[in-house]
């Protein structure tokens, strides 16, 4: 695909900043109001500087193509949102909502820029690589001394100034590093970003680097206790890898992997008891598949009967929970999750169907198509520039695997930012030959 020339005018100083917005995003990720007022300041400049711009006659700082793809990515998660307001159980409130989720898309604006000249993404990219490195030590050094400097820096801040902490919870019954006890959600996180990690090893330090950083993200990873990061991380190290080594030495990759997870399942209880519960799943009736799976198969039979009583337009987006009881296969037994609703759907088709229908899935898949499209009449040299981005969009959104909340703050503004930094480093305003 065709991309612009280069600017005839220098661009704004401003937009020089703009990898450090989004490296800024997510390194505040674990303290989720700072995140969101980078990203809400984040928009508001883009806004700006675009005005700027404009009025100064420079030139635009992403290609026609990169701007249309980000915009149209947006647009396909957004109107789902919107329409499905319509009959959400306080329908003004959720068009509120949505309207107010408006702010991400200059904000995507801004985080395609941040990868649309080789200097500006080589910051990106690093720096994103560079936060997975930095994460996956501070787990470390909780796993071996008991609590995380990252987080433990973020809730004196926050105590500093809110005079609260930021989770009451004193620990997790798994590794959670930087996001704390409160938002044990680390292992997936560190999944869907490690391809920026991986890749940024591999430029600079080869084969060698790719390995040494895939057994330190590894690691935390095993310990973090997801299993859904496992498959997810699976799915990096089998893509990534296979461009980097071939098959067969893949292959030892892999089974160095496992001796990894063997010795975990004898010496971390956490990993012992997911792996049990997973033989559990594979062995078991359906209700031993349900206890297994946290509660899964009783989540999913509820989202499947909001989806006949609602096939159109759906529930509303983050109503999973008030339309959970009416739907609950089991009323009155206690959940293996716990007390109190099912918060999502805990899967990708299941969530965008039982929360925004038919209409939400349908705009979904054109999104989906679109970035397919524009992947498949790429140039190499595009695909090569984007490959990250690509694969840690991928493993975010396949769907053969359980997932968090699309439409939450968390792993909705993770998602669309990768959306973003692929639409913007894979048609970037870079002149092809």
């Amino acid at each position: 695909m065709s991309t612009t020339n280069s600017p005839n005018h220098a661009d704004p100083t401003g937009w020089r900043w703009a990898p450090i917005w989004v490296l800024a995003y997510v390194a505040m990720l674990p303290a989720t109001g700072i995140a969101e007022a980078i990203l809400s300041l984040g928009a508001l400049t883009t806004i700006g500087l675009m005005a700027w711009a404009r009025f100064r006659g420079t030139s635009r700082l992403l290609s026609s193509p990169a701007w249309a793809l980000t915009t149209a990515l947006f647009f396909a998660y957004w109107l789902p949102e919107l329409i499905s307001s319509i009959d959400a159980v306080e329908p003004m409130q959720a068009i509120e909502k949505s309207l107010l989720g408006l702010r991400y898309l200059p904000f995507l604006w801004l985080a395609a820029i941040a990868v649309a000249t080789p200097r500006a993404r080589r910051i990106t990219f690093g720096g994103l690589g560079a936060i997975v490195g930095l994460w996956c030590v501070d787990a470390l050094i909780q796993a071996m001394a008991g609590h995380s400097p990252w987080f433990a820096a973020l809730d004196a801040l926050k105590q500093a100034i809110q005079h609260r902490p930021m989770c009451p919870v004193a620990s997790a019954d798994r590794l959670t590093g930087p996001l704390g006890p409160c938002n044990p959600k680390l292992g997936i996180v560190l999944a869907s970003l490690s391809p920026f990690a991986l890749y940024g090893a591999q430029r600079l330090w080869g084969q060698i680097g790719w390995l040494a950083i895939a057994l330190l993200v590894g690691v935390v990873i095993v310990l973090a206790g997801s299993r859904a990061s496992w498959i997810s991380y699976a799915l990096v190290l089998l893509v990534s890898g296979w461009t980097i080594f071939g098959w067969k030495r893949l292959f030892g990759v892999f089974v160095a992997g496992a001796l990894v997870l063997v010795v975990a399942n004898f010496t971390v209880p956490q990993v012992h008891e997911r792996i049990v519960r997973t033989q559990m799943a594979m062995a078991g009736d359906e209700s031993d598949v349900d206890q297994a799976s946290a509660g899964r198969v009783r989540i999913w039979s509820a989202a499947v009967c909001m989806i006949r009583q609602h096939p159109v337009n759906g529930v509303g987006t983050r109503d999973f929970r008030e339309s959970f009881p009416a739907c609950d296969p089991q009323p009155g037994v206690r959940a293996a999750w716990g007390d109190g609703p099912a918060l999502h759907a805990h899967q990708l088709i299941l969530e965008i169907l039982s929360e925004t229908g038919i209409i939400g899935l349908l705009l979904w898949i054109a999104g989906a198509a679109l970035a397919w499209r524009a992947w498949r009449f790429a140039s190499v040299d595009d695909r090569e520039r984007a490959r990250p981005a690509m694969l840690a969009l991928g493993v975010t959104l396949f769907p053969f695997n359980t997932h968090l909340a699309f439409y939450s703050a968390f792993w909705g503004g993770i998602t669309l930012l990768l959306a973003a930094l692929y639409a913007g480093s894979l048609l970037s305003r870079e002149t092809n030959s």
